[in-house]
């Protein structure tokens, strides 16, 4: 884990090493993770219901109509304004988001005001999942090694919700996201395939 100053290889913190090669980069849609990181439906919804209540309240006390809607105008300004910032904040963070798979490792950009690289080489990840929703995109949490300690807090909301101990470090809202999982699983399988033969060759020597 390292701050980010500049990218040789675009989403990569320096020139890969030879016979590592990038199989897939992409980021979150910026759409699902505005809905399932920063919940802009469910305070979208928040504020409706405060408009219908504020609007029966007024009517029950026999407000004119006009009265009621300018009551709860700033009911609906504050909320259009709480709902557009949560937008553009997802907005903002998938398009400084990049997730890349090598042969390798997974790397994870991540970031607004402070980006910073994420390298989880094959080696420290013990399994991968997928999660994955109506809209085509999902989630792929990565459980790592225990001596791996990424911040939540740091790499938050590319990390899995409530697992705190350990963190996994997670693939978020990416489109098209059973294929990448495949991609990975893969992967995983092959690096892991090598491991052997390599431990194999060196007990032979």
């Amino acid at each position: 884990m390292k701050e980010y100053d500049f990218e040789p290889v675009r989403g990569l913190p320096e020139q890969l090493p030879a016979g590592e090669e990038v199989l897939w980069q992409g980021a979150p849609s910026w759409t699902a993770l505005a809905q399932r990181a920063f919940h802009v439906r469910t305070v979208g919804l928040y504020f409706a219901l405060l408009v219908v209540w504020r609007l029966a309240v007024d009517w029950s006390s026999d407000s004119s109509v006009a009265s009621a809607l300018l009551g709860v105008l700033w009911i609906i300004i504050l909320g259009a304004v709480a709902v557009g910032a949560l937008a553009l904040l997802g907005w903002a963070m998938s398009r400084a988001t990049i997730y890349t798979i090598t042969n390798q490792r997974v790397v994870m950009r991540v970031g607004v005001a402070i980006q910073m690289i994420m390298n989880l080489p094959f080696k420290q990840i013990r399994a991968a999942d997928l999660k994955r929703y109506a809209d085509g995109t999902g989630d792929i949490p990565l459980l790592l090694a225990e001596t791996a300690h990424p911040s939540y807090i740091i790499f938050w909301p590319h990390v899995r919700p409530w697992h705190f101990s350990p963190p996994q470090p997670m693939l978020r809202t990416i489109p098209d996201a059973e294929n990448v999982a495949a991609l990975l699983a893969d992967a995983l399988k092959a690096y892991a395939a090598e491991q052997v033969t390599n431990t194999a060759a060196d007990t032979a020597e």
